[in-house]
């Protein structure tokens, strides 16, 4: 007798297809390209929503027509969400202000320090409590925001430096600042920092300078002012400018 085998069904073909290692390779093969593709429209996402940057820069020079170096660059959001980087105040768009490096600081500078106009009335109350209450010379701190600044409140150096009297963010936490760009709480804060260089130093303003421009640290590595040129100029500019504030007020 001739035993025939019938055709398997379809059911009975995938049921041997889809062995249970069959099914689990076939499910992770299908979780590795759910992943992949979650992972690229994550990437696709993020690469959308980064921010576009413009900037733009003027071929004037650095020196403006008042003799004040361009230190500046404003930086503001346009309504498309671009975000723009110019060295011309914005108009209508609300803006911050960086600055390249502390205004004293390039040994370049084209300034006439013993010229430049003085800041003889700006925050002289806050300027007088701070000099009061950590026993300063009014004028000294006077010198170093003009220095630090130039009376900029809302000042950002490029390093992260804050403000009047450009503090750095570890720097205005140690002195209790919470807002580094609020005038009182930073005239206050770098005030007290300064207390500290000129008492570290035995009172040598210029070395208590170069250790608030420097760091303390680099000071006594050096045993003096720094070889640094940037430094150097502005240790140089702030007792010029100490010397006239000095003067204004008839010291």
């Amino acid at each position: 007798m001739l035993l025939t085998r019938s055709a398997p069904t379809r059911t009975q073909m995938a049921a041997a297809f889809l062995s249970p290692r069959r099914l689990a390779v076939l499910g992770l093969c299908l979780w590795l390209i759910s992943s992949l593709m979650t992972s690229i429209k994550a990437e696709e996402a993020s690469v959308k929503a980064k921010p576009r940057i413009v900037a733009r820069y003027s071929e004037s020079g650095i020196v403006s027509r008042e003799g004040l170096e361009k230190l500046k660059i404003y930086q503001y959001q346009q309504a498309n969400g671009v975000t723009v980087f110019t060295d011309k105040a914005p108009a209508n768009n609300p803006y911050q202000i960086l600055l390249y490096d502390c205004f004293a600081c390039r040994p370049d500078s084209t300034i006439d320090w013993n010229g430049i106009r003085l800041f003889t009335a700006n925050y002289d109350a806050l300027i007088t409590r701070a000099a009061h209450k950590h026993q300063l010379d009014p004028a000294l701190i006077r010198a170093v925001i003009h220095a630090e600044s130039a009376f900029n409140a809302r000042a950002l150096s490029r390093t992260g430096a804050m403000g009047l009297m450009q503090l750095m963010p570890e720097t205005a936490k140690e002195m209790g600042v919470a807002n580094a760009f609020l005038p009182e709480e930073n005239i206050l804060g770098g005030s007290k920092y300064l207390a500290q260089m000129l008492k570290q130093f035995n009172g040598d303003v210029a070395l208590a300078c170069a250790a608030y421009n420097a760091g303390p640290t680099t000071v006594v590595q050096y045993n003096g002012i720094p070889p640094y040129p940037e430094t150097q100029a502005y240790v140089e500019r702030v007792k010029i400018l100490l010397k006239r504030y000095r003067e204004q007020k008839g010291v």
